[in-house]
C-alpha cells in the first residue's frame, strides 16, 4: 500500500483555507532568490524551449528539472523556490518553460497543453547530455505534474536509466474532473485569471498565423471547455475538449509509473476533483506514493520562516534524498 499518514503540515490558522494556500504566496512571498542562466535549446519539430539553469556548484552529478503550470513560467515563485532548497542540497536544476511562456512565442502554431511530454522529455535529455549527470529527478507543478506524471507511465522505456525520482504536487490529473471543479462560482477569480491570459495568447497565434486561427469567438469564451473545444483541440490533434482530456489525463498512465514517485495533493485543494485523488491507483502501485496534506490549497503549502522555505519544498527535497541514496 502507498497511500501515506497524513503529514504533520499545520499552517497557521489564517492559511487553513484552501483559497487562500492558493493565493498567498502570488501575492506575499518574497520571491526566492536566485542566479538563473537562460539556455534556449531546439526541438525535434523546429521550433525552440527556453529553460533556466541554477548551478548547485557542488558536482554532485545530480540533476533536477522542474516543470511550472498553467500560465506560469520558469521564473515564478514555485519553481525558483524548489531550484534553490534543491540547489542548496546539491542539485542542478532546470526550470523548463513550456512553449509560449518564456516571455517569446513560439515559431509553430501549436503551443502546449497538459498532455504535452516530448518537450519534457527534450529538455531532460538535453540537461543529461551536457553535464553527464548519474542521478536525475522531475518536479512538477499543477499541470506540470500531469505532464510529468504522464511522461513517466505512458511509456516508461522512454525514461532515461538516471531518472531516479519524481515529485508532483497539485496535479489535476483527472482534466475532466478538475475542469469542471474549475467551473464552480467559488473559483471564477482563478478561471478569469486563466482565460485573460490565455486568450492573449490566441491573439497572438492568430497575429502570427492568419487564416490557422479564428479568434472571433474568444470575447464570449469564459471557461475551459469551449477554450479547448475551439483551440488546444484541433491545434494538436484532438478531437474535441473531452477527447484532450480523455487522452491526456496522467491518472490512467499511473499503474505504469516505475520510478519511485510521490504525489502531494492537499484535501483542501479547491482545483481538484474527488477524481484527482487517486488513491486506488496508489494502493496498486509500490513506487506511487500518494500524500494528501488537509491543507495546502494549489501550489500553496505554505511555511512562513526567515528562510523563505516552503513546506512543499522541504518536502521534496526530503524524498528526492532519500530516493537516490535508497537506489
Amino acid at each position: 500500500m502507498a497511500v501515506l499518514p497524513q503529514p504533520d503540515y499545520l499552517p497557521p490558522l489564517p492559511l487553513r483555507s484552501g483559497h487562500v494556500q492558493t493565493v498567498y504566496p502570488t501575492l506575499f512571498r518574497p520571491l526566492p532568490i536566485t542566479c538563473p542562466q537562460r539556455e534556449r535549446i531546439a526541438t525535434p519539430d523546429g521550433d525552440f524551449l527556453d529553460i533556466d539553469w541554477h548551478l548547485s556548484g557542488r558536482r554532485t552529478g545530480r540533476l533536477a528539472v522542474v516543470s511550472h503550470g498553467l500560465e506560469g513560467d520558469s521564473r515564478r515563485k514555485h519553481p525558483l523556490g524548489m531550484a534553490r532548497h534543491l540547489s542548496a542540497l546539491g542539485w542542478d536544476v532546470i526550470c523548463l518553460n513550456f512553449r509560449g511562456c518564456s516571455g517569446e512565442p513560439n515559431r509553430l502554431p501549436r503551443f502546449y497543453h497538459s498532455g504535452v511530454t516530448d518537450d519534457l522529455h527534450t529538455v531532460l535529455t538535453h540537461g543529461l547530455a551536457k553535464g553527464g549527470y548519474a542521478a536525475a529527478a522531475l518536479i512538477g507543478f499543477s499541470m506540470g505534474g500531469n505532464q510529468t506524471l504522464k511522461y513517466l507511465g505512458e511509456d516508461p522505456g522512454q525514461v532515461p536509466q538516471e531518472v531516479k525520482a519524481a515529485v508532483a504536487f497539485s496535479v489535476p490529473c483527472d482534466l475532466a474532473g478538475s475542469s469542471r471543479r474549475l467551473e464552480h462560482w467559488a473559483n471564477n477569480i482563478y478561471m478569469r485569471y486563466f482565460m485573460r491570459s490565455l486568450r492573449e495568447k490566441i491573439r497572438i497565434k492568430a497575429r502570427m498565423f492568419p487564416g490557422v486561427l479564428d479568434p472571433g469567438g474568444l470575447p464570449f469564451i469564459r471557461t475551459f471547455v469551449p477554450f479547448d473545444d475551439a483551440y488546444t483541440a484541433p491545434l494538436h490533434g484532438f478531437h474535441d475538449a473531452a477527447d484532450y482530456y480523455a487522452r491526456s489525463s496522467a491518472k490512467q498512465f499511473l499503474q505504469n509509473i516505475r520510478v519511485p514517485t510521490l504525489l502531494v495533493q492537499a484535501e483542501d485543494d479547491p482545483f481538484l476533483s474527488p477524481s484527482c485523488y487517486p488513491v486506488q491507483e496508489a494502493q496498486e502501485n509500490s513506487a506511487l506514493q500518494l500524500e494528501m496534506p488537509r491543507y495546502g490549497g494549489h501550489v500553496g503549502f505554505v511555511r512562513r520562516n526567515r528562510a523563505n522555505i516552503y513546506w512543499s519544498e522541504e518536502r521534496a527535497g526530503r524524498f528526492l534524498q532519500e530516493a537516490v541514496a535508497a537506489d
